[in-house]
């Protein structure tokens, strides 16, 4: 039977890897996969998922009001659809994720969500939040702070690395604005003595070449 599944992480544990990893799989077994990412997505450019080591997929980017299933159940109905995969799933509605849940109980075909469990000032993203209540299968996806201990928090740095406190919960960025910490350092606002923004070392790779 299918089930809804949620992989959930926080920053640079390689959620969105494992995503494209396992669509790699169902594709080579000759398996049609459907793939979702939020349009307000658009570090990766739109209908793209891309992880931070290379690999990318197309996929169908949805509005924060779009009815989840109905756009698969249209697709199902074009091509038959094996597995559907979800990026960034923090990003989800309510609605959205019940909507998933649709998708695996009347049309009987598995949902992969990754995502982020939590946001930068420690709260749940409304997605996540309910994809914890309504999945079958949960899973996480675990990296490291730069103390040795997990990571289960995020800082949002400013271009100079400084954490920032405020701010809206919904801003796009990779390495050069998050950085994943323990929760003794979440609470220090601790960076770590190693981090150093990306656009630095942009910077610093251009003075050296």
């Amino acid at each position: 039977m299918a089930k809804l599944h949620f992989y959930y992480s926080t920053m640079n544990a390689g959620k969105t890897t494992t995503l494209l990893q396992a669509n790699h799989n169902y594709r080579e077994r000759g398996m049609h996969t459907f793939l979702l990412t939020p349009d307000l997505n658009k570090r990766d450019g739109e209908n793209q998922i891309k992880s931070r080591v290379g690999l990318q997929a197309p996929a169908y980017a949805f509005s924060k009001k779009e009815n989840i299933y109905e756009t698969v159940f249209l697709h199902h109905k074009q091509q038959s659809i094996d597995c559907v995969f979800v990026d960034e799933a923090q990003f989800l509605s309510k609605n959205q994720v019940y909507q998933l849940t649709e998708v695996v109980d009347r049309l009987n075909i598995p949902v992969l969500a990754y995502g982020l469990r939590n946001d930068f000032q420690g709260e749940p993203f409304e997605g996540s939040c309910y994809l914890l209540n309504w999945a079958e299968s949960l899973t996480e996806i675990k990296t490291i702070c730069h103390c040795g201990k997990k990571a289960t928090q995020v800082l949002r740095v400013d271009q100079n690395g400084r954490p920032i406190a405020k701010g809206s919960q919904i801003e796009i960025g990779g390495n050069d604005r998050y950085v994943a910490v323990c929760r003794v350092h979440f609470k220090k606002r601790d960076t770590g003595p190693l981090f150093i923004p990306q656009m630095q070392l942009d910077i610093q790779t251009t003075q050296k070449a």
